[in-house]
């Protein structure tokens, strides 16, 4: 169990509730790390590379962002489910669509053959020191600098966007321009 003390600044209003059309969707950094490194040593694969966990504390990373940008609207950790599952969270309780562009979405290649290897989609592992932000347009290039200016946040990308389209969906433009349904993990 874990249990946080703290405060929320004036004037930030983080929720799941407040992504609207327009908005960028940032992530920190590399998908799946967590998980990969976490059945390999369970499973005994023994995979070579450079599969570690990446645990981490985010509280440092997410003050340099709300220093930045008190309006980001929404912040979440995508742990269990991935990153589909927690984008199709917020776009269902937002009420929009969100895109993801394929090609702007970091994985490393050890992660990426490890999950041609065993049948896996990187979009649905857990991550334990990764973030995912939506913010105002305007404000995202400036939140991506400050993410990128912070250890963990140095592979930072924007990934998406939020649509009035296909409300309570997420999508994917893929590498060859065309568009699939990602669903939440079941």
């Amino acid at each position: 169990t874990t249990s946080g003390i703290g405060w929320i600044r004036n004037g930030v209003h983080l929720s799941g509730l407040h992504a609207r059309p327009g908005d960028k969707v940032l992530l920190s950094g590399y998908l799946g790390d967590h998980e990969i490194a976490v059945l390999s040593q369970r499973e005994g694969f023994g995979f070579q590379g450079d599969l570690k966990s990446d645990c981490a504390p985010l509280n440092s990373l997410v003050a340099e962002m709300l220093d930045v940008c008190p309006s980001i609207r929404c912040l979440r950790d995508p742990t269990r489910g991935g990153l589909a599952t927690t984008l199709n969270e917020i776009a269902s309780m937002s009420r929009v669509g969100i895109v993801m562009e394929e090609e702007k979405i970091p994985v490393r290649e050890s992660v990426r053959g490890t999950c041609e290897l065993l049948g896996l989609d990187p979009l649905y592992l857990a991550n334990e020191g990764k973030l995912i932000a939506i913010c105002p347009p305007h404000e995202a290039e400036r939140v991506l600098e400050a993410m990128r200016a912070h250890p963990l946040g140095k592979h930072g990308e924007i990934i998406g966007r939020v649509t009035e389209e296909n409300p309570k969906r997420v999508t994917l433009q893929t590498l060859i321009g065309g568009h699939r349904v990602v669903d939440m993990l079941t």
